[in-house]
């Protein structure tokens, strides 16, 4: 059995990069980005003004001046002439400032009265302009790999950046195994339960970038777990769920070793989760997660994000963690690393984080209820309300 930390560093070496692919900017949300991409232009490519107002020279805007008004700048219609002592142009939100112009008379402290303006006593003397290039320049670039946000997106379709190279989704064949499992929506025999494993990974591994293959249910045969694995083929990642164990049924193990799994470690001490396995079949990285419903859900956040992150291009890493504050005692911990369900909030007082009194790794309504893993290192001594803990985000 072996520690976290060391399955973790297993999984990275399982885990390749995938190739890029290039797709429109449209449909890169989410995506991840391969290469650095740089700006096609500068941006603003001119001084504009930053307000509605009158585009003068500063020295000549003094309180009680009037100054004629000789032309207009809009937006996407600039005034093509200069603005020389006594005069202003009326500008607006946006447009090019003219030439000869340095500041922007805000149309609150002008009192317009035909084709002149009178500069207002106690006159906002900042000069709202925006230069050209303040925002960005031509050349300047957006480095991979970065996971593309909404704000990403506008700022590339900003870079005159129509299309961008992203990581190819990784594709995840996910295995469900067990004669007691059966689909939602039917109707479970009396020694039957609803398989829930398959669709909450399925879940969690499309939030974080993969394309996932939900094949049919593996029942407990050698020939059954045989068709599912040939079911996989093409896959970049094949993860398994139940039958890891060492029970008379569990065959996962034995069928992926005889088909020539290389195993790389099979158990790790951790709660909930210890009947894990991890290794190569076929050329292609396969993970065995255990069959309680919230085993298999931690463990994809432990193992499964982490790998799909280095498929994604980024550097090899365990999930964040963060340090918050008990708001509640915690007993003893065992001898494997412990991933209580809990709650984080953000209090006047910190970051408080509150685990659950039940634990048990088949209670899917206490992880429903949790945002937060929190972290008990082996053997860990009590702790009292106010100490400080590691977490780690789920949601």
């Amino acid at each position: 059995m072996i520690s976290v930390s060391e399955a973790l560093n297993h999984i990275f070496t399982l885990a390749n990069k995938l190739e890029s692919e290039t797709v429109p900017l449209a449909q890169a949300a989410g995506r991840v980005l391969a290469d650095d991409v740089s700006a096609r232009l500068t941006q603003p490519p001119f001084s504009s003004s930053a307000m509605d107002g009158y585009a003068v020279v500063n020295t000549e805007a003094q309180p009680g001046m009037t100054l004629k008004v000789i032309g207009e700048s809009a937006a996407g219609d600039r005034f093509e002439g200069r603005v020389n002592s006594g005069e202003a142009v009326r500008i607006f939100t946006g447009a090019p400032v003219p030439d000869g112009a340095d500041c922007i008379l805000i149309q609150e402290d002008a009192i317009r009265d035909g084709d002149t303006i009178t500069v207002r006593e106690n006159r906002d003397t900042k000069t709202f302009i925006r230069p050209a290039g303040g925002d960005f320049n031509e050349g300047d670039i957006v480095s991979a790999p970065r996971k593309l946000t909404a704000s990403d997106i506008a700022l590339l379709a900003s870079m005159n950046i129509p299309e961008v190279p992203v990581a190819r989704r990784p594709v995840v064949a996910l295995i469900a195994n067990g004669n007691e499992l059966v689909m939602p929506g039917e109707t479970p025999g009396p020694d039957q339960i609803v398989c829930s494993n398959n669709f909450g990974l399925k879940a969690l591994l499309e939030e974080h970038g993969a394309e996932v293959r939900m094949l049919p249910i593996a029942r407990d045969t050698v020939d059954s777990l045989k068709q599912a694995m040939d079911l996989s083929a093409g896959a970049d990642l094949v993860v398994t769920i139940g039958g890891a164990s060492v029970g008379d049924h569990d065959l996962v193990h034995k069928v992926a070793v005889d088909r020539g799994m290389a195993l790389d470690f099979y158990k790790v001490a951790m709660q909930p989760g210890k009947p894990l396995m991890a290794g190569k079949m076929d050329g292609v990285p396969m993970v065995g997660l255990p069959g309680n419903p919230v085993s298999s859900m931690v463990c994809g956040h432990i193992f499964l994000r982490p790998m799909l992150n280095v498929m994604l291009g980024f550097a090899p890493a365990p999930l964040e963690r963060e340090v918050g504050v008990l708001a509640q005692d915690v007993r003893q911990n065992g001898g494997r690393e412990h991933y209580m369900r809990a709650n984080v909030e953000v209090t006047d007082g910190g970051t408080l984080i509150t685990p659950f009194e039940r634990q048990d790794s088949s209670l899917l309504t206490i992880l429903g209820q949790s945002n937060a893993l929190l972290v008990r290192p082996p053997n860990g001594e009590p702790l009292k309300k106010g100490a400080s803990v590691e977490f780690i985000r789920i949601s």
